[in-house]
């Protein structure tokens, strides 16, 4: 019977909004997590839902090979795809000052990385007629930050990502989706939690709150489920209402 049940690779599951989705999923899902460096984490999650992990710098052309044959050999099948690893910079300069170090990590992590395994996954995918795939973004592709230039610039691509591969893989019974988080409670934004707290109390948030790894989760549940297999392309604004525009 477990078999049976439809296979999940969520990138970057270790921690925050990739635990929270990867927990969620395996109530229906076999959930391959991978992490980076982070075992004690990985081995958390992993017993807290019963899901696999699997080692991976998605940056590394070696480890994305590693991933699909993994997905090949022990499992013979992809159902869902979450493209949620990435990065912020190491440290917030002004673009003025930022370095091209820092540029070309982040990039590779969280722009190149998860284009080319989407790449992989989605062949597989397309030679079996159905899968799904999710690109988890940010608000940060379309708000500027001028302290971290080269997030919004991998984040913004990203979102052209998911559009691209939405375009060339809805013919082949493959959606893809976009899921884009506000300012959501996790390790990222623990540097400037408090000031978040503050903007979204005085009306930067409609809603009012800041975001939980959690509510992200079910923006993907929606997905795995079916309920939006008609809406390709579809972008998903998990930001308590910030992309809302009113006088």
């Amino acid at each position: 019977m477990t078999d049976e049940l439809p296979v999940a690779l969520v990138t970057g599951a270790s921690r925050g909004i990739g635990r929270a989705i990867a927990i969620e999923l395996a109530r229906t899902h076999r959930v391959l997590g991978t992490y980076r460096g982070n075992l004690k984490a990985a081995q958390s999650m992993k017993r807290e839902c019963g899901a696999a992990i699997f080692q991976m710098d998605v940056a590394s052309r070696a480890d994305r090979d590693a991933v699909a044959r993994c997905l090949r050999d022990e499992y013979g099948r992809i159902d869902l795809l979450v493209n949620n690893a990435g990065m912020a910079p190491r440290e917030r300069n002004d673009i003025l000052e930022a370095t091209e170090e820092s540029f070309a990590e982040v990039l590779d992590t969280n722009l190149r990385g998860p284009y080319f395994l989407t790449q992989k996954v989605a062949g597989m995918m397309a030679k079996a007629g159905a899968g799904r795939i999710v690109f988890i973004t940010s608000i940060s592709s379309y708000t500027a930050s001028t302290s971290r230039g080269e997030y919004c610039i991998s984040k913004a691509g990203l979102s052209m990502a998911a559009q691209l591969y939405a375009t060339r893989l809805a013919g082949e019974g493959v959606g893809v989706f976009e899921v884009r988080p506000g300012i959501i409670e996790t390790d990222m934004v623990k540097p400037v939690l408090k000031m978040y707290r503050k903007l979204a109390a005085e009306g930067l948030l409609p809603q009012g709150r800041l975001g939980q790894p959690e509510d992200v989760a079910k923006a993907v549940r929606a997905v795995a489920n079916g309920g939006l297999d008609y809406s390709a392309g579809q972008v998903i604004d998990v930001d308590g209402g910030f992309h809302l525009r009113s006088l």
